[in-house]
C-alpha cells in the first residue's frame, strides 16, 4: 500500500503527463470537480468502481487506485498554511468568521454548517476589472440539541 502523498503524487504526475484539467478528470468519473480533486489530493474517498474509472483515465496503478479508496486522515497537521491562496481562506475566516456565524445563527438559529452534507463550487466570472473567484459553498444546517 502506498501512502496518500505518494498517490496524490502520482495522480498530479498523471495529471501533468496528460495535459487534462479536474474538470476533465471529475467528468470521466461523475463527480463534481471540487470532490474528485479534494479525493485526488487525499482528503475524500472513492468507490471501486469511481477510482477504477480514474485509473483508466489518468493510467494509474493499481497501488494508486486502491489508495483512492482508502478512508483519509482529514485536515492534516495543525498549521495555518503559509501559501497565499489557502492562507486567503484564512484570513477571511479570521476576519468574516464572526460575521458568518452571527448572521448564520441568526438566520437559522443555534448551531452549524455541516462539512459532511456539503457541496462546494469554484466558478470563473470575468471582469473587465480583473477575473473574479466565486466559491459557493452549500452544507446542511445542523442545530445543536437541547437535552
Amino acid at each position: 500500500m502506498i501512502s496518500k502523498i505518494e498517490m496524490t503524487e502520482a495522480i498530479i504526475t498523471a495529471k501533468t503527463k496528460k495535459k487534462t484539467t479536474w474538470k476533465e478528470i471529475s467528468n470521466c468519473i461523475g463527480l463534481s470537480e471540487v470532490f474528485t480533486t479534494s479525493a485526488c489530493l487525499g482528503q475524500n474517498t472513492l468507490s471501486k468502481s469511481e477510482a477504477e474509472k480514474l485509473g483508466t483515465f489518468l493510467d494509474l496503478s493499481s497501488e494508486v487506485v486502491n489508495t483512492l479508496q482508502v478512508f483519509p486522515t482529514k485536515g492534516p497537521g495543525q498549521e495555518i498554511s503559509t501559501d497565499p491562496l489557502i492562507y486567503r481562506f484564512f484570513e477571511i475566516c479570521f476576519v468574516y468568521g464572526p460575521t458568518l456565524k452571527e448572521v448564520i445563527q441568526d438566520k437559522m438559529g443555534d448551531g452549524i454548517m455541516s462539512a459532511i452534507d456539503f457541496t462546494m463550487n469554484v466558478d470563473k466570472v470575468e471582469d473587465p476589472k480583473g477575473d473574479r473567484v466565486v466559491v459557493t459553498m452549500n452544507g446542511k444546517f445542523l442545530p445543536y440539541k437541547k437535552w
